[in-house]
């Protein structure tokens, strides 16, 4: 299957705390790299968050942005020490009574006062509950559309594809006549020097051009890379790193063609497939 590295998720959801909100995007890039942002009352929950991301997903570089928007509006609410404001404010009433010129302490001397103040923690149990069960939610959905946009990409690569197998296809069946016209030109070479036709220098010549000129071999390579690629595609795992390796292959063999060629039939031949093979490189850069 094909996978594309570029996708976006988003989803939310709500509960008695608040509105959570996550949301994902991918690029391609050579391994796994998961950044986070998370609010600090998920931020323990990292670890799981990476754990999930990799059943789901094998390459790309991964931004996960998470949101809680609380349902209490305004300020939040604040735990007064009773005993210990108490306690503050006799103590600086006593010093003042040993003072000739006290000072007055207000509330907020008070307000300050370590302990007086406090911020009722507050249970984030269910929120994190829900955050894991919506970040993994996020994921399945990226995984769907990662695999969506990566289907798209199948038609470009079978189009390609044929169009090299016809490119081979037609320079193999060229090659036979071509050898024989090249025979033909050596002769008419040596005649044009009137150079006596030795039948046994003209066999050495022959096997000489034949030997630089042989591209079976290359051609052989090309078709079965071809075939090696349209089976990578049919593959459930990630597929990505092969298929860029079946290009640098295919790209090899399409330089040796070219350097051996003798016609300029072979050597646009060449060209081409070099072209359909970048094209090719291209897109596969995106694919996981």
């Amino acid at each position: 299957m094909i996978r594309s590295m570029t996708a976006f998720a988003r989803k939310d959801v709500q509960d008695g705390q608040g509105t959570l909100t996550c949301e994902i995007r991918t690029v391609n890039h050579r391994y796994l790299e998961p950044s986070f942002r998370l609010p600090e009352a998920l931020r323990e929950l990292e670890n799981p968050f990476r754990e999930e991301l990799r059943k789901q997903l094998k390459r790309g570089k991964v931004d996960v942005s998470i949101r809680l928007q609380s349902a209490e509006a305004g300020v939040p609410g604040f735990e007064i020490n009773e005993d210990i404001a108490k306690a503050v404010n006799e103590a600086a009433n006593h010093v003042n009574r040993m003072l000739d010129n006290p000072a007055h302490i207000n509330a907020l001397d008070i307000l300050r006062w370590p302990g007086v103040l406090s911020v009722p923690e507050q249970d984030y149990s269910p929120v994190k509950e829900a955050a894991l069960k919506l970040f993994k939610d996020t994921v399945e959905e990226l995984a769907v559309v990662r695999a969506r946009e990566g289907e798209r990409l199948r038609p470009l690569f079978e189009d390609r594809l044929t169009q090299m197998r016809a490119l081979v296809a037609t320079v193999r069946e060229g090659m036979p006549g071509l050898l024989k016209a090249q025979e033909e030109h050596l002769r008419e070479r040596f005649q044009k020097a009137k150079v006596e036709l030795d039948p046994e220098r003209v066999a050495q010549e022959m096997v000489m051009l034949a030997q630089k000129s042989d591209v079976a071999e290359e051609l052989d390579r090309l078709d079965a890379h071809i075939s090696e690629v349209t089976d990578t595609l049919k593959r459930e795992e990630a597929i990505g790193r092969r298929l860029d390796f079946l290009m640098q292959e295919l790209n090899r063999e399409a330089n040796t063609l070219s350097s051996k060629s003798i016609d300029a039939g072979v050597t646009r031949a060449a060209v081409d497939l070099k072209v359909l093979i970048e094209q090719v490189r291209e897109q596969v850069q995106n694919v996981e």
